[in-house]
């Protein structure tokens, strides 16, 4: 076994034994990155600033009370803020840009003793289900179908952090989820990926797609790894207005395995309309799986799904346009050259029209229509009454005594790059359907990895959790990951 292929539990006990060093970790993750290439997942290698790190964390290791993520390799998604580090959120508007702080995240992963090992692809400004829109090009899915030599998306938005992790470059990456971006791509690539509820986990310095909607979170190998990981990220932020001050309570010694007489939900409405097979299969082994460890199993009814998607992709544009009207070639970033003659509206228009990739540019004018003075009722206003019905959804159900809820995590395994591409981004859209809800009532959720397709790609469900109750998630999450049993990984080819 070579170093790299350790989960971050595994990593972390051999650590502190002093089996391994960090130093040793880091150089094995850092040579299966550069035979990677193929993957696109690295778009800005750091091996300096890597086995510095881990050579402070060996040194740190040395003495007891060391943090369980002390010396442990892992990659930054392209949206967090690395001080010295290109930041551009996979953007050509911010080519080039080096901040000069560190995103509270990082700044706690480093505190911690995390080594960084380089920033990960994704899609432009978060915004995309297949890492398609990005200015470094694609992410590739590390899986295959059988027999075919078809590239396969990693998902998206953190379609980089998911390649990653499924193909151990590193045992653990960030990731952020506006309307599924950590769930989908952990399912498309058979890995763990949480979203934390709603202000757990600080956003400052992280480049905003949509501020009432995002939230940062990990992505690994299992669950446990999830569980140390998340204990880290999180914890009150006072630079973030959104950051709750709540205790963050001891997240992998919530990991028991025991949920008897937990109750299940079951959400009827998420039984849709041309679902495949084979979904509609691993929907019913899991609920048999968690039946089988003594969760009690109960339907219940979401009213409001249906009118998710249509409510996200009306506010999260809206807040999109927004936050991007800071990136006009003035302060930083991606500047046009300008004709003789042109004004200030002119250095707009062209900045923007280099800078902005087709999906970022379609939501900034969808937002931008939204809340325009004749559409803001008709539109925004309207989504917003939605959203706190959904909200209103799922607090009912949870107020019944309900722990958490399975469903699906993706109406599909990952498709092949190219396979989406269409006149209508409403297909690409719909990759959302399952995991868009969570982000407008701020829930916790995550993705679990439980079986393989016919072609042989993973395929993961969702478990949905009471605010603020990840412990009780991630124990749920562990007893059905420890229940599917699955162990695949995808066949080296690149």
């Amino acid at each position: 076994m070579t170093l790299n292929t350790l989960t971050i539990a595994e990593a972390r006990d051999a650590l502190r034994k002093r089996e391994i060093t960090s130093v040793d970790l880091t150089m094995s993750c850092l040579t299966a990155i550069d035979a990677a290439d193929g993957l696109g997942a690295f778009v800005h290698k750091t091996p300096e600033i890597a086995l510095e790190q881990a050579r402070a964390a060996d040194a740190r290791l040395a003495a007891p009370g060391a943090p369980a993520l002390c010396g442990i390799p892992l990659g930054i998604k392209d949206l967090f803020c690395t001080k010295g580090v290109p930041s551009q959120a996979a953007s050509n508007i911010l080519r080039g840009f080096k901040p000069e702080y560190e995103s509270t995240v990082t700044t706690r992963l480093f505190d911690a003793g995390a080594v960084m090992l380089g920033k990960l692809n994704m899609d432009e400004f978060a915004m995309g289900s297949s890492n398609e829109t990005s200015c470094y090009g694609n992410a590739v899915n590390p899986w295959r179908r059988q027999g075919s030599n078809v590239a396969l998306t990693p998902g998206g938005s953190s379609g980089g952090s998911a390649s990653a992790v499924a193909a151990d470059l590193c045992l653990g990456a960030t990731g952020t989820d506006t309307g599924g971006s950590i769930r989908q791509p952990a399912a498309f690539t058979g890995i763990t990926g949480i979203k934390p509820t709603y202000g757990r986990v600080s956003r400052w310095g992280i480049v905003a797609f949509a501020s009432s909607l995002d939230q940062a979170g990990p992505m690994t190998k299992s669950v446990r790894d999830a569980a140390i990981f998340l204990q880290a990220m999180s914890g009150h932020d006072p630079k973030d207005s959104t950051s709750a001050d709540i205790a963050v309570p001891d997240f992998e010694a919530a990991l028991t395995g025991d949920i008897r007489g937990k109750v299940i939900g079951i959400p009827r409405e998420y039984r849709m309309d041309g679902m495949p097979a084979e979904i509609e299969a691993l929907w019913t082994r899991g609920i048999e799986m968690m039946r089988d460890a003594g969760a009690v199993i109960r339907d219940i009814s979401l009213p409001h799904t249906k009118y998710a998607l249509p409510a996200y992709y009306v506010i999260a544009p809206a807040e999109a346009s927004s936050n991007l009207a800071r990136y006009d070639g003035v302060k930083y970033g991606h500047r046009a050259k300008l004709a003789q003659g042109d004004g200030i509206t002119e250095m707009y228009e062209k900045t923007r029209a280099e800078g902005f990739g087709p999906e970022v540019q379609r939501r900034v004018m969808i937002g931008t229509y939204v809340l325009s003075a004749g559409f803001y009722d008709a539109y925004y206003n309207r989504a917003r009454k939605v959203r706190a019905l959904i909200k209103r959804d799922f607090e009912t159900v949870f107020a019944e005594g309900v722990d958490s809820i399975l469903t699906p995590a993706t109406p599909s395994a990952a498709f092949g790059l190219g396979e989406m591409a269409s006149a209508d981004p409403v297909e690409m859209y719909l990759n959302d359907v399952f995991t868009v809800t969570v982000n407008l009532a701020g829930l916790p959720g995550v993705a679990v990895p439980v079986g393989l397709d016919g072609q042989g790609l993973p395929l993961g469900l969702q478990l949905i959790g009471r605010p603020w109750d990840e412990g009780n998630l991630l124990n749920h999450a562990y007893v059905l990951e420890r229940a599917a049993g699955f162990v695949a990984k995808p066949e080296k080819w690149w």
